[in-house]
């Protein structure tokens, strides 16, 4: 075989390869340009844009902890506070047919007390949980709904603060005596005439649920602040990221 017929097929192939390479690279590029808002090849980097995310979801993380800790921060707030579940609403009702009223209303009280305690507690389990995002999720969430990111921190962190949050319920719990009130609240409905089922649900796995509920909840309502309202960027990283998204 031939020098010339050997070169040539090589030659043509690293072309190809080349241009392969160029083309997916200027895709690429364009990609990263159109997601940052970029038309001049200055837009963030992809450090800035996920420094920027992680900033925002720390600052909503902290300003909900910070809300949802303070006393009424659930019990006042009707979008979350803890209110008997399902299950137990016919509990609730008989009760205060019956005129127990008051220990229904205290068992709500130590619930939400509960909440408020373990927001305190698990904040920074909540901020630490917020490691690292791939490329991909960071220009999702930077173009993404105005919860995009509250969003991607449920998905991602949901199982691992539910473990951290229940033994700090439990806790709380006990120290607010909400078991020791619940524990009365269904003795009491248990011993009323043509009570055939006994309801046991469980407190603590409960007021976790809702707890997570309330703090992404409240995730959500910091996140659209800061994506809508140029003065709750109170860094300079977030007035960078959101400020060039064309948020």
């Amino acid at each position: 075989m031939s020098m010339k017929r050997i070169v040539l097929p090589l030659l043509l192939l690293t072309s190809v390869a080349s241009f392969a390479q160029s083309s997916l690279l200027k895709k690429a590029s364009s990609v990263l340009s159109k997601a940052t808002g970029s038309t001049t090849g200055t837009g963030l980097s992809t450090d800035e844009i996920i420094a920027g995310l992680k900033d925002a979801l720390s600052v909503g993380a902290t300003n909900s902890a910070t809300k949802l800790s303070a006393v009424d921060g659930f019990f006042a707030n009707a979008a979350i506070k803890v209110l008997m579940p399902p299950e137990a609403q016919k509990v609730e009702t008989a009760l205060r047919a019956a005129g127990m009223g008051k220990l229904v209303d205290n068992a709500i009280l130590s619930m939400n007390r509960a909440a408020e305690d373990a927001s305190k507690s698990a904040a920074p389990i909540f901020v630490n949980a917020i490691k690292s995002m791939s490329i991909s999720d960071a220009l999702g969430i930077l173009k993404g709904s105005d919860t995009a990111a509250t969003g991607y921190l449920r998905g991602k962190t949901t199982a691992a603060l539910t473990t951290a949050f229940r033994p700090i319920i439990d806790t709380a719990l006990q120290k607010t005596s909400a078991t020791s009130y619940w524990k009365t609240v269904f003795d009491a409905y248990n011993k009323l005439p043509l009570v055939k089922n006994k309801i046991n649900p469980d407190l603590a796995g409960y007021v976790t649920e809702k707890s997570l509920g309330g703090m992404f909840f409240q995730v959500a309502q910091e996140e659209q602040k800061i994506r809508k309202d140029p003065a709750a960027r109170v860094t300079d990283i977030l007035k960078k990221v959101f400020g060039n998204s064309g948020s």
